[in-house]
């Protein structure tokens, strides 16, 4: 499972989570950090990612347009890097289990 970090969170975690998100990247590498909302829930559509963000309107969009893309919603409030790998490392199990359940389009980290 390959994951598209939003603009809001830090580019170093595409690196950080390689070994357990192989094939990850940060908006900012795929030159997508200006894009619209919809571009970039589109490029995630057609590239095969799972978008994760502190920000609702990927929510939003999961809830208007279905999914593939599906969302990881963090909801972790200020929090530190190290603590968002954190929670997705200690998390991962159950994110896997979300990938594969075809009821669900978003995950609520908190």
């Amino acid at each position: 499972m390959k994951l598209l970090f939003d603009q809001n969170l830090a580019p170093r975690l595409a690196n950080r989570l390689a070994d357990l998100y192989p094939g990850s990247a940060h908006v900012q590498s795929l030159g997508l950090d200006m894009a619209s909302d919809q571009a970039f829930w589109t490029f995630a559509q057609n590239n095969g990612f799972t978008i994760l963000s502190k920000d609702e309107d990927f929510n939003d969009l999961s809830v208007m347009q279905g999914f593939p893309p599906k969302v990881i919603w963090l909801q972790l409030g200020n929090c530190t890097t190290d603590e968002i790998e954190s929670a997705l490392r200690t998390h991962h199990a159950e994110i896997e289990s979300f990938m594969v359940d075809p009821n669900v389009g978003t995950f609520v980290l908190k």
